[in-house]
């Protein structure tokens, strides 16, 4: 079974089982009735935001909604985020339904006032996406939850980029998986560290650190020391970005490492712990954000071809809290490290109140039934089936190595994933100048005799194989991750019949 077929699998049966618990059975002694029916332990909430359409190299930051229409508070214990690609990021807030008022689905930020921070302030945060990943889920330990209270929505400023040459579009679902009151622990607060003071100069590997003691903005608020119990950590950053680390500042485990990355791939990047991380007796946390940027321009923050040093964490905390560096102009050089120049900029820290809203479940709430919300669409796949691509489609005009490149190579492989950069996945680059020698003289890492490319033999073409095929085996019948990696679906037919007519014309350099 093929790494995304198995996780299809997988989803299908955790699905199966909340679905299951879902199913309306007469009333029994758990649900208030006589009839002997269990009572209901879960369910899973699902919707679709519909399909966004994106023109050729289009970048867009629109907001998107989704009004649950719940009476009661919904105790998420796990999330899923799917699209069909060119998401470059979504960060989820629960809000009041009356905030941002307005149709649900894709909406524009500046006109509805739409701020991130105010947002979370005003109700919480649910879940980011990880840098251009087409599938996130975030799952916490059992009783561990995000509380949607009565009478909220989700309202998500995103970030989509289309860096084809042709229009495309994506549809965007998500899956609620909602406990019962009786079962939750603990509720999860957000915190965020942001370092905006990038000044990233070319042709060099550089790393940006921030220390952020967050004493002192702790107390202020929650009036106790500092105590954190870290339950979730999400970085984001862009593809330049060749290493990420976040570590306790302070105290008797200073420079201990809660989660480090090396190298930029379009995959889920988040973490999630327990036992939890504690923070008592700690002064924080320190993020270093690191970049090789072989081009010839200085990269700052913001988004297009510049970089982001920033994350997300969800805790069990008596405050929310924000930090980070804001201006450019803060960043100091202070020196190398192992040929890696080291910049460094002052952090500052706030600690909010959380919303009155973000409580336990009450008594009554634990002994009565589970809430569903009517949202529920039963008909949404939030990881839709793999399906082989059509062998008779059409393909693209010109059928050439030029036209792949700009549709499928560059866009899909190397900005949204990982065969590209310094370390391009299995030595495969697809953003190389000498694309045409790349794919005819690559050596194949996977143990199978066939070429990546094997000019007028579609079917003896390993890349053939992986792009068209949910399942696809090598000479001896093993597994091979399909691709896109960890997409749910296959790359769309025409794309997939356009690298086939190339190969069977005997993969010319046009």
């Amino acid at each position: 079974m093929s790494a995304a077929s198995h996780r299809a699998h997988l989803t299908a049966l955790l699905l199966g089982t909340f679905l299951l618990a879902c199913t309306p059975t007469p009333e029994g002694p758990g649900d208030g009735g006589d009839g002997g029916a269990p009572p209901v332990e879960g369910a899973v909430v699902r919707h679709s935001f519909g399909t966004y359409a994106l023109k050729p190299f289009e970048e867009v930051l629109p907001c998107i909604s989704w009004t649950l229409q719940n009476e009661e508070p919904l105790y998420v214990q796990a999330a899923t985020l799917s699209n069909d690609g060119f998401y470059h990021h979504s960060n989820w807030t629960v809000v009041p339904e009356d905030m941002y008022p307005g149709p649900d689905g894709f909406w524009d930020c500046d006109a509805r006032g739409f701020n991130q921070v105010t947002a979370a302030i005003a109700g919480t945060v649910l879940m980011a996406q990880s840098t251009q990943a087409v599938e996130e889920r975030q799952v916490f330990p059992p009783g561990v939850v995000v509380v949607i209270p009565p009478h909220h929505k989700l309202v998500a400023g995103a970030h989509l980029l289309n860096t084809s040459a042709i229009a495309v579009e994506s549809e965007l679902r998500m899956a609620l998986e909602i406990i019962h009151p009786r079962h939750v622990k603990a509720i999860l607060a957000p915190f965020h560290l942001d370092n905006r003071a990038l000044e990233i100069p070319p042709q060099t590997e550089s790393r940006f650190r921030l220390r952020c003691d967050l004493r002192e903005a702790f107390e202020q608020v929650a009036g106790e020391p500092l105590h954190m119990r870290i339950r979730y950590v999400l970085p984001h950053f862009h593809y330049k970005a060749n290493f990420w680390r976040l570590e306790i500042l302070g105290g008797p485990r200073d420079g201990e490492v809660i989660h480090e990355l090396h190298g930029f791939a379009a995959d889920p990047g988040g973490i999630a712990f327990d036992p939890p991380i504690e923070l008592e007796g700690a002064h924080g946390l320190t993020m270093t954000c690191g970049y090789l940027n072989d081009s010839d321009q200085t990269l700052v923050w913001g988004i297009g071809e510049n970089e982001m040093c920033e994350m997300l964490g969800l805790a069990e905390s008596p405050v929310l809290m924000d930090a980070g560096a804001q201006r450019r102009s803060d960043n100091r050089v202070v020196g190398y490290e192992g040929g890696v120049l080291m910049n460094e900029a002052p952090c500052s820290a706030v600690a909010i109140e959380p919303s009155e809203a973000q409580v336990l479940p009450s008594e009554a709430e634990r002994a009565g039934p589970l809430y569903v919300p009517p949202s529920d669409d039963p008909s949404v796949d939030p990881t839709p089936e793999c399906r082989d691509s059509d062998p008779a489609a059409a393909p693209l005009e010109p059928a050439s190595l030029s036209t792949l490149r700009e549709t499928i190579f560059r866009p899909r492989c190397s900005f949204n994933a990982c065969h590209g950069g310094t370390r391009p996945a299995a030595g495969l680059d697809l953003a190389a100048e000498d694309l045409h020698g790349e794919l005819l003289g690559h050596i194949v890492q996977a143990k199978t005799a066939r070429p990546l490319v094997a000019p007028g033999d579609p079917e003896g073409s390993l890349l053939y194989q992986l792009v068209s095929q949910c399942d696809p085996r090598d000479e001896a019948g093993r597994s091979l991750p399909n691709m896109p990696l960890n997409s749910p679906r296959l790359l769309p037919d025409a794309l997939v019949a356009t690298l086939r007519a190339w190969i069977e014309a005997g993969a010319p350099n046009d």
